[in-house]
């Protein structure tokens, strides 16, 4: 609403005579008002009889008070009603300078369905974020990518309110576990990272911090009922049990469905179960304790990955995905789509013990549990000479705490803190030839990897203070990983072809401790209240990963090695953590109608885990490869985000990026030396662009938005080129409230990838493939519908 003349609001009280008598305004008052700054005389003549009707004045008027306080002929200024917000800036608690982003509860449901089931998918919204899946509704639990900056996103850290999720074979976090629905915000740190985030194995691809919605303190009941194209659907409830009184407990529960076919090839996305549950228990004044758990269980089928050449003709093989039935042949058999299979079974909780100790000081303990069970089916044209399938198996357990001490001096705040954790990891995989008929046949143990508890020992303490308008803080954590040491097995074969687990001493590895500093910084300096400059620096890390890989080319090759006197062990020697500097320089200038966001951004990587070849062992008359920490690269680039509120029911949205991260060197790779270095890393485009349109008339909601991905290449020399590709997406939406005994009607369609664009989304390959890529394909068009009642 833009408000441009005194006598059109003169007119509107004149005329609003049912108005005038029910809040007893005298016009004359409030021009008195607005031309002077003292309230003493508006008091004086009785309308401090009614708090309601100042309250209705101080709200319709604030946005003129002061240009009325004024001379009487100064000219009014034009005042717009902003929408709601999409992102805001945001800091941990202790800090001083704002580093992240934050993606608020709207910004959230700009995602729409896809986001309620994977947390990538929600902050792809932002700059310098780029998510890519194979299903249409995100529900392909780890068929699925994303890079921050660049850095693939299994390199990150997630946290739901500082503790860690992530587990082992892939390293990284678990974005597929939760209800979106549950959270509240999500924050983003894409270069400095807050010292108290609890960042697991690490956070060199940025951290994400999950807000949860905690149990309401009014009683409510949410239904929603989800369906769309592929026989999607999803069923999600919610219960509040507010405040209970007197001891003012409050405690939700929420339980969702989902399942759905593929959209394309045999086979099903699911049944996916999630719970979660939120506990809320004061203790006084000063103590507060909070409970969150959640479980999360899902099966499902795979899709089919597709080569090079075959994506290079889209239009042909589009839709080829496994194979819906036994053929007899084993060597078509492995693509069988029930031998390409994912179980899935996580479970976490945690309590968060909050203790006012002073007015000044907080204590807070969270301790931790985390569970994750999975078996993951794979066919293979060669295992053990025969086409097969092999069936991996993680079984994971992490317990911890974090202890936190918060002290906060007004002009100066300090936090201290401490993360231990143990975990368990058993990972191994288990290998199976196809019969003629379709039945396997067990071979035994192909790898044990990772055995034994491990230990994280991270202490940190950061420091943050304002003079006038410059804001300060510096923090430093340090991380240490303990590694145990663990017994090599091998599988052998008896006279009867029975496969035997037999001790293979060089298999064993050594136990390892690795750790590293991480210092962080920054400054901003506030020059009014509409534009804040700021600078940030901090590194960041990953703990050394990719076991598996390097065994299974040792097992593959394990009768070369063993002459060559190479133990196991000695190609983990050179392991060590992954590393990178990271700097942002940024300029926040926000308006009643507009909010821009220009950030530049350095980064320098170190010790990455990159392709070697060892001329000591050869593989097909070759020299074998594995990698080793060696590698290094460099990226920089800008972002620029952009809100503008055009006004009060139509905002848009624009978010470019330019980054360029470069490998730093050439490349080897079975004994030849690859021409690398200068060029883009592998699925990094250079430009990426998402931008949208939010208009809104009376409940009605429509909201038209664009994806821009620029080319990438799927192996290092760039030989294999990804072509750039648009994709337009519309989401309608109806939100009614308070409709007879509901709170709140909402009803949304979507309309995804609308032109039916086909693209290619996934490239399945590390950062420094020289051949043997393969890629999966973005969705076809996709419809949803959903209606939601709460209660």
């Amino acid at each position: 609403m833009v408000i441009r003349d005194w006598n059109k609001i003169t007119r509107a009280l004149k005329e609003t005579r049912a108005l005038k008598e029910t809040l007893k305004i005298d016009i004359e008052l409030i021009k008195d008002l607005t031309r002077s700054r003292s309230w003493k005389n508006f008091l004086s003549r009785g309308v401090e009889k009614s708090f309601q009707t100042l309250s209705f004045i101080m709200f319709v008027l604030s946005p003129i008070l002061p240009v009325f306080a004024e001379e009487k002929d100064a000219k009014l200024e034009e005042i717009v009603v902003t929408g709601e917000k999409i992102v805001v800036p945001t800091k941990q608690t202790g800090e001083t300078v704002y580093t992240g982003t934050e993606i608020t509860t709207k910004g959230i449901e700009l995602s729409g369905e896809r986001g309620k089931t994977n947390v990538y998918e929600a902050i792809s919204i932002l700059p310098g974020v780029v998510f890519e899946s194979a299903d249409a509704n995100n529900l392909a639990t780890e068929q699925a990518q994303i890079r921050i900056r660049g850095v693939r996103g299994y390199l990150g850290a997630m946290t739901v309110e500082g503790i860690p999720n992530y587990g082992a074979n892939p390293i990284g976090p678990r974005a597929y576990i939760y209800d979106l629905e549950n959270f509240q915000s999500i924050a983003v740190y894409k270069g400095a990272v807050p010292a108290d985030l609890g960042s697991g194995v690490g956070n060199r691809g940025g951290a994400i911090e999950l807000r949860p919605l905690w149990a309401q303190k009014e009683m409510g009941f949410k239904l929603s009922q989800s369906v769309s194209s592929f026989e999607y659907r999803k069923t999600y409830f919610r219960f509040d049990s507010g405040e209970i009184k007197p001891i003012e407990t409050r405690f939700s529960l929420s339980y969702s469905y989902t399942d759905q076919d593929k959209w394309k090839g045999p086979g099903e996305i699911g049944p996916k179960n999630n719970i979660n549950f939120t506990f809320v228990q004061p203790i006084g004044k000063n103590i507060e304790i909070k409970i969150w758990g959640n479980f999360n269980e899902i099966r499902h089928h795979k899709y089919r990955y597709l080569t090079y050449q075959r994506i290079k003709n889209l239009d042909r093989y589009y839709r080829l995905d496994f194979n819906s039935s036994i053929t007899g042949n084993p060597s078509q058999d492995y693509l069988y789509y029930k031998f390409n299979e994912e179980y899935h079974k996580n479970r976490d909780l945690f309590m968060s013990i909050a203790a006012k100790i002073t007015n000044n000081m907080k204590i807070i303990l969270k301790p931790y549990i985390s569970k994750e069970d999975a078996k993951i089916w794979d066919g293979y044209d060669n295992i053990q000479g025969k086409p097969g399938v092999q069936k991996r198996t993680r079984d994971i357990e992490r317990k911890g705490i974090i202890a936190e001490i918060a002290i906060d001096f007004n002009k100066i705040k300090a936090t201290a803190g401490y993360q231990y954790e143990a975990n368990d990891m058993n990972i191994y995989s288990e290998n199976y030839w196809i019969n003629p008929g379709g039945s396997l046949k067990y071979r035994g143990y192909g790898v044990v990897a990772t055995t034994g508890t491990n230990y994280v020992y991270s202490p940190y303490f950061k420091v943050a203070g304002t003079i006038n308008k410059f804001n300060w803080q510096a923090g430093i954590k340090y991380f240490k990983f303990k590694e145990p040491a663990s017994e090599g097995y091998r599988t052998e074969f008896d006279n009867r072809g029975n496969p035997v687990l037999k001790r293979a001493p060089y298999l064993d590895r050594k136990a390892e401790t690795y750790d590293i500093w991480l210092p962080t910084a920054g400054v901003s300096y506030i020059f009014n209240e509409n534009i804040e400059v700021y600078l940030s620096y901090g590194r960041n890390y990953i703990r050394p990963y990719a076991y598996m890989p390097i065994i299974n080319t040792y097992n593959r090759l394990y009768r070369q090695f063993v002459a060559a006197g190479i133990p196991l062990s000695e190609l983990f020697k050179n392991r060590d953590i992954e590393k990178s500097d990271n700097i942002d320089i940024g300029l926040r200038f926000h308006m009643d109608f507009i909010e821009v966001n220009p950030t530049i951004f350095f980064s320098k990587h170190k010790n990455l885990l990159t392709t070697v070849s060892d001329p000591r062992v050869l593989d097909g008359g070759k020299p074998v490869n594995y990698q080793q920490n060696i590698g290094k690269a460099k990226g920089y680039g800008f972002e620029i985000g952009t809100t503008v509120y055009v006004s009060d029911w139509l905002t848009f949205y624009l978010n470019p990026t330019f980054n360029r991260l470069t490998y730093d060197g050439d490349i080897t790779y079975s004994g030849q030396v690859f021409s690398t270095d200068g060029k883009q890393v592998v699925d990094v485009p250079k430009w990426t662009v998402i931008a949208g349109i939010i208009a809104k008339y009376k409940d009605f909601e429509i909201i038209p938005q664009m994806r821009y991905l620029g080319k990438r290449y799927g192996n290092a020399e760039h030989k294999e080129k990804i072509p750039s590709y648009t994709v337009f997406d519309l989401k309608l939406k109806y939100v009614k409230e308070k409709v007879g005994m509901l709170k709140e009607l909402k009803i949304s369609l979507e309309f995804d990838n609308i032109f039916d664009k086909k693209y290619v989304s996934i490239i399945n390959a590390w950062d420094d493939t020289v051949s043997g890529t393969t890629y999966g394909v973005g969705a076809p068009f996709t419809m949803r519908g959903s209606i939601s009642f709460a209660f």
